[in-house]
C-alpha cells in the first residue's frame, strides 16, 4: 500500500483525485461525458493521488464517473423546471458551468476553500462560462459565516438548487444536521442533491486499507437510517437514482472481485437487484 499522507493533506485534495477520473474518462472514445477542463484543472497532483489509491481507486473511479452523469441529468431536469440558481457547496474542480448546456441567465455559485477558488480562477481565467458564474471563498465548516452568507444569497434568490457532490461523507452527524437546518431556514432553497449510501456499504468504507489511505480526509457520516436522518432534519426524497443504473446503461459493470461476479450468477433476482441499490444520489426537497 502506498503512503499517500503527503498527497491528501485535507478534504480539498480529494477534489484533484476525483477530477483526475473525470479527465481520464473524457479521453475515452466511449466516454459517458466530456469534461475538457478536468485535465487542465487537475495537473499531475490528481494523477499521483489516483496512483497511490490502487487498492480502492477502481470503485471510486466507477462511482465518480457514474455520479457525474447522474448529477448532470438532475441539474438539467431542474433547470428545465425553472430553478434560477445553482449553489455548489464544496464545488472542488467541477466545471459544469463551462461544459453543460445552461441558460446564460442561470446564476451559478461555487463555494470552496480559498486555495481551490484561487486555483480555478487562475486556470480558467481565459475560459467563458455558459451561465452567470460566481465563486466564493468560504470555509463551510464555519457555521456563523455560512449562515450569514446563505442569508445574503437567499435575499436575491427565488428558486435554488443546492449541490453537495462528495461533501456530506466528510462531515459528521452533527455537522450534516446543522447544514440541513441552515438550508431549510430559507424557502428559496427548494432542492438539494447529495449522495446516498446503504448501511451495508459502511464496512467497505471503513476497511483498514481505505481508512489508512484517507487518514487526513476520513469519511465521518454513517447514519443508521440515511433517509430517516434527512427526514428528521426536514428533507425528504424527491428523486433517487442508483449509480449502478447509470453505469449499466453505459455497459460499465461495477468493479468487483472475480469470486463476487461468479456468486452473482447464482443469486436470486431480488437479491441481485438489492445489491445494485447500495449507492446513489438523491434530490431532496424540504418537508412541507
Amino acid at each position: 500500500m502506498s503512503d499517500n499522507s503527503a498527497l491528501i493533506t485535507d478534504v480539498a485534495d480529494t477534489s484533484f483525485w476525483v477530477a483526475h477520473y473525470r479527465a481520464t474518462e473524457s479521453a475515452r472514445p466511449d466516454a459517458m461525458f466530456r469534461d475538457p477542463f478536468a485535465k487542465l484543472l487537475v495537473g499531475e497532483h490528481g494523477k499521483k493521488i489516483a496512483e497511490s489509491m490502487s487498492d480502492t481507486g477502481r470503485y471510486t473511479e466507477w462511482a465518480v464517473i457514474s455520479r457525474t452523469v447522474m448529477i448532470d441529468r438532475f441539474i438539467d431536469g431542474l433547470v428545465k423546471q425553472g430553478i434560477d440558481t445553482v449553489i455548489n457547496l464544496g464545488a472542488g474542480l467541477d466545471a459544469r458551468p463551462y461544459r453543460m448546456n445552461l441558460p446564460s441567465a442561470l446564476k451559478w455559485i461555487e463555494v470552496d476553500y480559498p486555495r481551490i477558488i484561487d486555483h480555478k480562477q487562475e486556470l480558467l481565467k481565459a475560459e467563458q462560462p455558459r451561465c452567470n458564474l460566481t465563486r466564493v471563498a468560504l470555509d463551510l465548516a464555519d457555521r456563523s459565516k455560512r449562515q450569514a452568507w446563505l442569508a445574503e444569497v437567499a435575499a436575491t434568490t427565488q428558486t435554488a438548487l443546492i449541490v453537495t457532490e462528495g461533501v456530506i461523507p466528510y462531515l459528521n452527524l452533527v455537522q450534516v444536521a446543522e447544514l440541513a437546518e441552515d438550508l431549510r431556514a430559507h424557502d428559496c432553497f427548494r432542492y438539494w442533491i447529495t449522495e446516498y449510501f446503504h448501511p451495508r456499504v459502511y464496512p467497505y468504507l471503513k476497511k483498514a486499507v481505505r481508512t489508512a489511505q484517507m487518514q487526513n480526509a476520513p469519511f465521518l457520516f454513517y447514519p443508521d437510517d440515511w433517509f430517516g436522518f434527512f427526514a428528521s432534519n426536514g428533507w425528504v426524497s424527491n428523486q433517487l437514482r442508483y449509480l449502478s443504473e447509470i453505469a449499466l446503461e453505459f455497459k460499465r459493470q461495477p468493479p468487483m472481485p472475480l469470486i463476487a461476479k461468479l456468486m452473482m450468477v447464482f443469486l436470486p433476482q431480488k437479491v441481485k437487484q438489492e445489491s445494485m441499490r447500495m449507492t446513489g444520489y438523491v434530490v431532496f426537497e424540504p418537508r412541507r
